[in-house]
């Protein structure tokens, strides 16, 4: 793990982004971010005692000063005392000086962190990419002929067009949003089509569930899948969404996970997406409050970050966990006491097409995977980075980690959903409406209205 000390800090360390085989890991409880955080507070704290300290300098004084009358008294009763209780005075000073050091050399630490995080931002914003990316750029592009995801970071920042920049110019000028509605881009409700429930054996680990994925793909386009696991006698609930699948009938018909999709969770923030996970967890037997935990694989990992975020979602479930891969998720900030796991392969140009990076906090978790990719048969239409087996291959090397921050955050999946087991997959069908005046799309405007995400 690197040492990461600026100058001026004195003893202070903080470690950086740590490399764990093939694995570079960014937040959760060994970022630096938390770290200089717990640095903080634990310096306010002492800013607090250093008070404390100095109040009980100024009444050790007075008592001193009390005491000047009697210090012609014999030796053992008078000048003994006053030297005990100077001493004891100089003592405290020696100790508030002490914590008021330490104190300010962690500020000065995280003051010259926030200030290296801001020059780095600069960096990006003006192109400015480290000789190891573009290294890692040129090798990439020389084995692959595909952009990396630094390269794609880079150009959408350079362009203006990172996703939660253009979805606040999007929100502020409401001809645009006007327009994507009348035309039918965004704003089609979707129906929810309840298919089967079948027994499946649950692997709760973070493969495991990308797993899920595949099996959601086998079984053809515009499918979710809704598990039902009990954990420690309480009922916990997956909601697994698939990646862009590209329509037959073209983008923009009636699959909600063609390229359109991705227009539709990256600016439209999954509004109706997030409607229809409500209605299936409804019709899969959920109960409001019951526990959820949210996996998707590129488009679908945007629309279940949004989920994250809605409070019509948050009212009516706890989300405890989101899961990841290959998703550009940088612009959407989770509610608090959202867990999530973020994977990101190197050579995989789609998690950078939001033009920034993912927000290092103690609950979010970003892993940089770099081992070699792996494509099964059909795969690999974006790049060799952006395969689903490349992201269970990593997901493994996750689960493998001993890294204080990977341990902490599978150990939360695994609170949530326990060891996982015979659990009850439930399949729904979507699909777009197709005129925004039909009797559905009015019956969605008034569960928006409720504000209850369809209930």
């Amino acid at each position: 793990m690197t040492e990461v000390t600026p100058s001026g800090s004195g003893s202070i360390h903080v470690s950086g982004p740590p490399d764990d085989g093939f694995l570079t890991i960014h937040g959760g409880v060994g970022g630096i971010r938390f770290q200089l955080e717990e640095l903080g507070a634990g310096a306010e704290k002492l800013d607090d005692l250093a008070v404390e300290l100095s109040g009980m300098e100024v009444e050790i004084r007075r008592i001193w000063e009390d005491l000047v009358p009697f210090q012609d008294l014999p030796r053992w009763s008078g000048s003994l005392a006053m030297n005990a209780v100077g001493e004891s005075e100089r003592s405290i000073q020696r100790v508030r000086t002490e914590l008021q050091r330490i104190s300010s050399q962690v500020r000065a630490c995280k003051q010259e962190y926030e200030t290296a995080e801001w020059l780095a931002g600069m960096s990006r914003n003006l192109g400015i990419v480290s000789p190891g990316d573009i290294y890692g750029s040129l090798a990439n592009f020389a084995a692959n002929r595909a952009a990396d995801d630094k390269t794609a970071e880079t150009i959408v920042g350079l362009l203006g067009l990172e996703a939660a920049e253009v979805k606040r110019r999007v929100e502020r000028d409401p001809w645009v949003w006007d327009a994507l509605e009348r035309d039918g881009v965004v704003g089609r409700p979707l129906t929810v089509r309840q298919e089967e429930s079948v027994q499946v054996d649950l692997d709760t680990s973070p493969a495991g569930l990308l797993e899920r994925i595949r099996q959601i793909d086998a079984r053809g386009a515009g499918f979710i899948e809704v598990i039902e696991i009990t954990n420690a006698a309480e009922k916990t609930y997956v909601v697994v969404v698939p990646g862009t699948q590209s329509a037959g009938s073209g983008a923009g018909g009636e699959n909600p996970f063609d390229e359109v999709g991705i227009l539709e969770a990256m600016v439209y923030s999954s509004e109706d997406m997030t409607i229809a996970a409500l209605r299936a967890l409804d019709a899969a037997g959920a109960e409001l409050g019951a526990p959820v935990v949210a996996v998707g694989y590129s488009q679908g990992g945007i629309h279940a970050m949004n989920m994250s975020a809605d409070p019509r979602f948050l009212h009516d479930y706890d989300l405890r966990y989101v899961l990841t891969a290959g998703s550009p998720v940088a612009g959407i900030n989770p509610a608090a006491g959202v867990q999530s796991l973020h994977l990101e392969h190197r050579e995989d140009w789609v998690p950078g097409t939001d033009g920034a990076p993912n927000p290092e906090t103690k609950e979010r978790v970003t892993v940089g995977l770099t081992q070699t990719p792996r494509a099964l048969e059909g795969e690999g239409t974006l790049g060799p980075g952006h395969t689903l087996n490349s992201y269970q291959d990593g997901a493994r090397l996750v689960s493998a980690s001993s890294d204080p921050s990977l341990v902490a955050s599978t150990a939360a999946l695994g609170g949530a959903l326990g060891a996982g087991g015979t659990a009850t997959a439930t399949r729904f069908s979507l699909s777009r409406t197709k005129a925004p005046g039909s009797d559905l799309h009015a019956a969605d405007n008034r569960m928006r209205e409720r504000g209850y995400g369809g209930r």
